[in-house]
């Protein structure tokens, strides 16, 4: 289990989204917050935005879709040049299919969760993902404080994933900093969403390596890894 840093654009400098890319060119994913002001009280960017950054990077772009409707949006982001789509399973009308479609159309197919949505209900779905997120701050907005509180979901998730013998990556999104992101690779997290902690450094791209050496520590001494 290699953990993965996806450096948030949402805490980058719209005007300069391009340079803004390419200053973590040493990251896994570059992690695209689409909000609708539906789903949640903000707006964002959407699929022309996505569009042009496929084409001003390398790093493969991670779009996470906090929109209404993701059934008829998801597949468009594939289109735009997305490598993983993750639609929020509260807005899904039918989950399975839209995961399905997105692997069809050759992008990794990824369910969110909200704080207060339980992973339990969903445990049959996981098979059909590549990816699960959990938030760990309420959808919305960038910048907010990491809440604790979802370090046991964690837990319970990457057991179920051990459980039933997955590939299965769990991503983490909200306040993950250096002073959270062993906490949650530790719990079970391996794909780590970092916002201001990224691009509120000096130097983003070192900020990225600092996190990703903080996370293989803390995974090599987690304990969900060495009792499977």
């Amino acid at each position: 289990m290699v953990p993965q840093i996806s450096p948030s654009i949402l805490s980058a400098d719209f005007a300069r989204l391009a340079e803004e890319a390419k200053a973590v060119e040493g990251a896994d994913w570059l992690h695209v917050d689409v909000m609708d002001n539906h789903f949640v009280p903000n707006l964002t960017l959407g699929v022309p935005v996505v569009e042009s950054l496929a084409r001003a990077t390398d790093t493969p772009l991670d779009c996470h879709l906090m929109i209404e409707a993701p059934d008829r949006w998801a597949p468009q982001y594939v289109e735009a040049g997305a490598g993983s789509v993750t639609f929020h399973v509260e807005a899904a009308t039918a989950p399975v299919r839209l995961a399905r479609e997105i692997r069809a159309k050759g992008a990794r197919a990824s369910m969110a969760l909200r704080p207060a949505t339980p992973i339990e209900p969903y445990e049959d779905l996981l098979p059909e993902l590549d990816m699960l997120l959990i938030m760990t701050v309420e959808p919305g907005f960038g910048g907010q404080a990491f809440l604790d509180i979802m370090l046991p979901k964690i837990r319970r998730t990457r057991e179920l994933i051990s459980k039933h013998g997955l590939e299965l990556w769990l991503q983490v999104d909200g306040g993950v900093s250096a002073s959270t992101i062993e906490q949650c690779a530790d719990a079970g997290a391996d794909v780590f969403v970092a916002g201001s902690a990224v691009y509120g450094a000096s130097d983003p791209a070192e900020s990225v390596r600092a996190l990703r050496k903080q996370a293989e520590a803390a995974t090599s001494r987690a304990s969900w890894l060495h009792d499977h």
